[in-house]
């Protein structure tokens, strides 16, 4: 290009340019100079925030009072007028998510949760605009640190679409006009996913056993005087000069949500072959009372579950040991109120009789019934 321009101005006469190419070169800098010049005018390069993130108290589609916070590092310690945060369906659009809401009453910078400024509290919201959330402060504040910084806010509605990734950017100026004079930028996805349903079956569970008692053990403030078995209370030969006692333990356990209560009941009074019967015992279930002396014709049990459901729940054990009436209906024997793992109970049955009382063997059944209550 030099020599066509060195020939041109000899052809014609004229003293060819001295130096061109050094010319050029001048020319072709000063030009890119003036190009970036145009190209960068007013704009100051915003740092990037690094370990940047995001976290949902709950990112179910539609949820409402969500509360979202940012974190991020690499913050630049210097004065800051303004956070903004636009939440978008790409990374450098303004299309809100579905049915996203930031705007609502609800929302609110969360200031325990905010350590971006050191005064979040003195620092004014702006949710006009869904989807843009600006704070400002005219005087401004410095980070205190450049890691780990947080802004926090209270009251936003999810987007109710679910499985898509949407954007978060957050960006900090030195001017309350949130567009001049940027200082940080950061940008992180997010995504809302609808909650598992978890479910699991816990069958119902209830054991329940009658269980021997040997004799000579204490029984409900008295001792035995034959020994029991799972399916019998045998008081072998009773005679006017001392009554005859008999126990048995119950041991339950259930995980029913209101526990279990223990009914016992006979199939009639103990009768001979000849259909005569054993008295009942004067004390009743509601009312039980001192077992009669050596002598007296009767027959009748207790129990040591001093927390019955029904009635008074000590009335067995209250003031020593009371006795009530076997019926043939079901009285209560013993009361849980919740699920229980297992407890015994000792049931004693006494018999008296008199010098009058009719020669023979006497049998009944007595029945218990553990009932579970859901």
């Amino acid at each position: 290009m030099k020599s066509r321009i060195i020939r041109a101005a000899a052809a014609l006469g004229v003293r060819g340019p001295r130096n061109i190419k050094a010319k050029l070169s001048k020319f072709a800098a000063v030009l890119i100079a003036l190009m970036g010049l145009s190209l960068n005018a007013g704009v100051a390069n915003a740092a990037t925030l690094s370990s940047a993130k995001v976290a949902l108290s709950d990112p179910r589609p539609s949820t409402t009072a969500v509360n979202y916070t940012f974190t991020g590092s690499t913050v630049t310690t210097s004065l800051i007028k303004c956070i903004k945060l636009v939440f978008a369906t790409t990374a450098t659009g303004s299309t809100v998510p579905t049915n996203f809401d930031s705007s609502v009453g609800a929302v609110a910078l969360n200031n325990a949760g905010t350590n971006y400024v050191p005064t979040p509290a003195s620092w004014s919201l702006s949710k006009v605009t869904n989807g843009t959330l600006l704070l400002t402060n005219a005087t401004g504040e410095t980070p205190a640190s450049a890691s780990a910084r947080t802004i926090s806010y209270d009251g936003i509605t999810n987007s109710s679409v679910a499985d898509t990734a949407y954007y978060l950017r957050v960006s900090t100026f030195n001017n309350i006009d949130c567009a001049t004079s940027p200082v940080d930028n950061g940008s992180v996805q997010f995504i809302n996913t609808n909650g598992s349903t978890l479910s699991l079956t816990v069958d119902n569970t209830l054991s329940f056993t009658v269980n021997a008692v040997a004799g000579s053990q204490g029984c409900d403030g008295t001792t035995t005087t034959q020994a029991s078995t799972a399916t019998t209370i045998p008081f072998g030969t009773i005679t006017s000069g001392a009554n005859g006692i008999v126990c048995q333990d119950l041991t339950a356990a259930t995980n029913a949500t209101n526990g279990y209560t223990i009914y016992g009941r006979y199939t009639a009074k103990p009768t001979n072959a000849l259909s005569q019967t054993i008295a009942d015992f004067t004390g009743s279930n509601t009312t039980p009372t001192t077992f009669s002396a050596a002598g007296t014709e009767a027959y009748g049990y207790t129990t040591n579950d001093s927390t019955l459901g029904t009635g008074s729940a000590n009335r067995f054990t209250n003031g020593g040991q009371k006795w009530a009436a076997m019926t043939s209906t079901n009285a209560e024997l013993a009361y849980e109120a919740a699920g229980i793992t297992s407890t015994t109970y000792r049931i004693g049955h006494q018999a008296g009789v008199s010098l009058t009382t009719f020669p023979g063997t006497y049998t009944t059944t007595v029945i218990y019934t553990c009932t579970p209550i859901y």
